[in-house]
């Protein structure tokens, strides 16, 4: 099956490129400037495609994510630290993100003659990311089948949906995946903060995986604190 993946350059969407890569036709990675608050993260995608030498296709819709205003991904607002299961993690919610990006995913998947778009969501993200569950992928589909309809037929491949990070990060060890080279913190310092809520859940993830996490962390025992461990 001829797949194009969205890559953001993080943890899960890198496992996704590098599981399609070696399981069916990866056609490309696809990731978006929507105006987060560091493009760290895309450099990671490009070097991502670059290591399973495959096309590397950003689109910028910074214009568009400068309107999502009041989430800590796109607003000057403080990234909360802390585990995704505080309330206080709802700030990183950029309003209709997936929609928007899947939307484009698939106009570019149809003219390239793709037969599904990858994207990495994971049952982790449910509780905070309403646009990450399975009722608003599955509607997703449905409604592309409506739109493509007598041009083209293209599936929505999230084999992690009713997954947890931590099987991500088991699947990235039986993948060889290096993710020395991939980048999750929302801070955007020369290493991964170890304190805001995506770095916590994924050195959580490597640890309830029984992995070692290769990452480099300005606070790497936050977790704990956050985790309660």
């Amino acid at each position: 099956m001829k797949i194009l993946v969205i890559c953001s350059g993080g943890m899960d969407s890198v496992t996704l490129a590098h599981k399609v890569a070696r399981e069916h036709d990866l056609v490309g990675l696809l990731s978006f400037n929507y105006g987060q608050r560091h493009a760290k993260e895309l450099d990671f995608a490009k070097a991502c495609a670059d290591e399973l030498k495959t096309e590397h296709i950003l689109i910028d819709i910074s214009d568009i994510g400068r309107r999502l205003t009041g989430s800590a991904l796109t607003d000057d607002v403080d990234v909360p630290d802390g585990h995704y299961a505080e309330d206080t993690m709802k700030i990183t919610v950029v309003p209709n993100r997936n929609a928007i990006m899947l939307t484009i995913a698939y106009g570019i998947a149809a003219s390239r003659g793709a037969e599904s778009v990858a994207t990495a969501v994971h049952g982790g993200d449910h509780f905070i990311y309403p646009d990450c569950r399975p009722a608003f992928t599955e509607s997703f589909e449905a409604m592309q089948r409506h739109a493509l309809e007598g041009f083209a037929e293209i599936s929505l491949f999230t084999p992690y949906v009713h997954s947890s990070k931590a099987d991500i990060a088991a699947e990235g060890v039986r993948l060889g995946v290096d993710h020395r080279k991939s980048w999750s913190c929302y801070k955007g310092g020369d290493v991964h903060c170890g304190r805001c809520g995506t770095c916590v859940e994924r050195r959580e993830a490597f640890h309830l995986a029984g992995a070692t996490d290769p990452t480099e962390y300005e606070d790497p025992e936050f977790w704990k604190v956050a985790c309660h461990v």
